[in-house]
């Protein structure tokens, strides 16, 4: 019998080059005659261009060109294309590859200088003179639409980038006839992605044929490849993008950004290869970030403490292009109902422009705010009834024999969503098995001992497999390797491992003989990219598929080889075999020899030992889960210790148990982050305040806990392997976790906590309000 390899906590094939040193990242990238990138990059938050004067720059030390945006004529001046174009998008305004009369937000970038060190090309970047006409700049999203409010963009009619709306049920009946209504208002604040890796472009243009070769360090290399042809007005044929080693992505890698269109413009002017990586203090300024939301909302329950609808209004801050489209707005609003069975639902989200960053999704997009929303919600509910906020869960989860469990909302085609399995009940209950029933017993002697210790718990929802494809080549080599081509591109998760596991499974071959070729638009036509934990369903799907069809036609050729009808042969460690018959076999690649063919012997199947196949989402998959955690808080300092953390997740069919183990700890480090760390601040003037990592903080290893997870396994009925997504999971309900656990050890204080990042200063404020 062959060894199996789905399900099993097989070590990442990935590894040993990266641990090695022989990584290659987008800086590691050498391209002879190079010339090396740097930006000049908008100081002010809202201000027109007058002029540019680059005489100095341009007689600086190695520098080989300075460009400007009317250097590039219309291609540096029009617009770029949008990522995610949507129809409900009002102003749908995006970046110019080099900002030509007006900037936005501080960093948008206004040049490029091209020297022969990254070094030259910096010093002589200051020399460029910009006269600005400082406009008035909008950075309280709250009030972006207030009439006295100025434009973010000079010209326009309001600062309205879309108003949307999602709802369903009598949501006015169900509140009048409920017996308990509570009234909440919660706020989210920026963060950042702050992968390892910063963001690069390197291109060149080969002298022969023209077509342009970018390297980005970039989640989606195929969305990359369209836009750019796009801008540039060629042909996608005439791209090629490679997405080399990534360093973490967290979403904002995803969009298209200035500098991946300006540096190919560059290219092509001067007919020779340009580098660009974003130093950090760039990444504070110019990669997108997420989050500031308000919420004004309400929660209507029943008297034994049931849920029974939400309804309300969120502000959402765009900040000031539109570079991805709604995405992040619309997964706040598409996270609702999250995993409670509501008989109605009415929320309303106006996404507003300000002088900021754009906001586009970082891990796990709008559904940790609505997660933040709900939890909260229900943790009232709890508290306003005196009830355990695990039986407000209870008595208001979807039940496991309500699935497929329709909530309501409308998925972004307009047909109904509807959750395909999990049991949300079980997943709560293995939670607080492992985490003990002796709480309150010790929450109490804490207190006597003048130590504040509290308990939060948060449950979710994710809609993972994200539409419409990912597909793959599976194909057998005479050598008996197997090489898996796809246009899933990956940020570190692990991807050849999985979907090496996945062939494996099929094909009964070792993992070292599989190689995967991912990243790459000349290894795969089509592809859309690593974003919201889809490429297990999709990609995982269609190797699976591939593999499958790889197998049968094995068969059907060695029963030809050895004689043997198919029904009789068996596929184990790589060879076909006759059952039962240990010496008639043939190896997999032996076949792949023959149907490579032979010079004047016909052949009597098609050729190559190869499949390809696209898995088309017909609907989401959702993940669920639960986290738990407990902290001290240090009601003299506001200091807060998470001291432990319990997830109990369910992702469906586990192909590697350790990858999965991975992205929920990296995902709950990420949520730890977002609740009681990382928040960016801004002056009046749209300035940033925090562009280091002293004044930006991020969790490090003594404030992250031992994080112990349990899974669950609700096989998904909607692709082949049963599989959902495990990406962001992690990220979704930990902040409402660790708020609430923070609320609960300062109940003697009767602190409420409704905002997200909280610190020390705040929490000790909060305190000395209440004693």
């Amino acid at each position: 019998m062959g060894v199996r390899y789905f399900g099993q906590a097989v070590r990442r094939v990935e590894d040993p080059k990266l641990i090695t040193g022989r990584g290659r990242y987008l800086d590691d990238i050498r391209l002879p005659g190079a010339l090396h990138a740097a930006f000049v990059r908008s100081p002010h938050a809202h201000a027109r261009i007058k002029a540019i004067r680059c005489d100095a720059a341009r007689k600086a030390a190695g520098v080989a060109a300075v460009f400007t945006a009317a250097d590039f004529g219309e291609l540096g001046r029009k617009a770029m294309p949008h990522m995610v174009p949507v129809a409900v998008v009002k102003q749908p305004i995006n970046y110019q590859p080099l900002a030509h009369d007006e900037v936005c937000h501080v960093g948008v970038p206004v040049a490029v200088v091209l020297g022969a060190s990254r070094a030259a090309a910096e010093d002589a970047a200051a020399l460029v003179e910009v006269d600005y006409e400082v406009l008035p700049a909008v950075t309280d999203w709250r009030r972006s639409l207030d009439a006295e409010t100025p434009r973010v963009h000079t010209g326009t009619p309001n600062n309205l980038v879309a108003a949307m709306r999602g709802q369903f049920g009598e949501v006015d009946k169900v509140f009048a006839a409920a017996k308990h209504v509570f009234r909440e208002s919660f706020e989210t604040h920026r963060g950042g992605c702050h992968s390892m890796e910063t963001r690069g472009v390197a291109a060149s243009v080969d002298p022969n044929t023209g077509d342009l070769t970018l390297w980005s360090s970039t989640q989606a290399p195929h969305m990359v490849r369209r836009l750019v042809a796009d801008h540039l007005g060629i042909t996608e044929r005439s791209v090629r993008v490679i997405a080399p080693d990534v360093g973490g992505g967290f979403g904002p890698k995803c969009s298209l950004y200035p500098e991946e269109v300006a540096i190919p413009l560059a290219v092509q002017k001067l007919q020779r290869p340009v580098k660009w990586v974003e130093d950090r203090y760039e990444h504070f300024l110019s990669t997108t970030q997420q989050r500031d939301q308000s919420w004004d909302v309400e929660v209507a329950a029943d008297a034994d403490g049931k849920m029974l609808a939400v309804r309300g209004r969120c502000i959402h801050d765009n900040g000031a292009y539109v570079p991805y489209g709604l995405v992040a707005a619309v997964t706040s609003l598409a996270a609702f109902p999250g995993p409670y069975a509501l008989q109605a639902v009415d929320i309303a989200i106006d996404v507003v422009f300000t002088n900021l960053l754009p906001n586009t999704p970082v891990r796990g997009a709008g559904r940790p705010t609505a997660c933040f929303v709900l939890e909260r919600l229900a943790d009232r509910v709890a508290r306003e009834l005196k009830l355990d906020p695990a039986e407000v869960r209870r008595r208001s989860f979807v039940r496991k024999d309500q699935f497929p469990y329709q909530t309501g909302m409308k998925a972004r085609d307009g047909s109904p969503v509807a959750y395909d399995s999990g049991d949300y009940h079980a997943c709560l209950e293995a939670v607080l098995d492992k985490a003990g029933d002796d709480f309150a017993t010790r929450q109490a002697e804490a207190r006597k001992q003048g130590r504040y210790i509290g308990r939060g718990i948060a449950s979710y929802v994710e809609d993972t497999g994200l539409a419409p494809f990912e597909g793959a080549t599976v194909r057998v080599e005479p050598s008996g390797r197997i090489v898996i081509q796809t246009g899933a591109a990956s940020q570190g998760q692990g991807h050849a491992t999985m979907l090496a596991q996945v062939c494996a499974e099929i094909l009964s071959v070792p993992l070292d003989k599989i190689i995967v070729e991912a990243g790459d638009t000349a290894a795969f036509p089509l592809g859309i990219g690593a974003i919201a934990s889809r490429t297990a369903v999709t990609a995982g799907s269609s190797v699976h598929q591939a593999a499958v069809d790889v197998r049968a036609k094995a068969i059907k050729v060695a029963s030809e080889m050895l004689e043997a009808a198919e029904h009789d042969l068996v596929l184990e460690d790589g060879a076909v075999r006759v059952a039962g018959a240990p010496g008639l076999s043939v190896p997999l690649g032996d076949i792949a020899f023959k149907l490579n063919g032979m010079s004047g012997i016909p052949m009597s199947q098609t050729p190559g030992l190869e499949a390809t196949a696209y898995f088309n989402v017909p609907a989401a998959t959702f993940a669920n889960g639960t986290h738990l955690a407990e902290v001290e808080v240090d009601a003299d300092t506001g200091r807060v210790a998470i001291t432990r953390y319990v997830v109990g997740h369910d992702c469906g069919k586990l192909i590697n148990p350790m990858l999965v183990d991975g992205q929920v700890r990296g995902g709950v480090v990420h949520g730890i982050g977002n609740a009681l760390f990382e928040r960016m601040h801004y002056n009046e003037n749209g300035e940033p305040l925090t562009t280091n990592y002293a004044d930006y903080l991020l969790p490090t290893a003594p404030e992250v806990p031992r994080i112990e997870i349990v899974h669950l396994e609700s096989p998904s009925p909607r692709n082949p392997i049963g599989v959902k997504g495990a990406g962001e999971g992690g990220t979704i309900p930990a902040a409402a976790c660790v708020i609430a656990a923070i609320e609960d050890a300062l109940t003697p204080f009767g602190v409420r906590i409704t905002q997200h990042p909280v610190s020390p200063q705040m929490l000790r404020a909060l305190i000395r309000e209440r004693s």
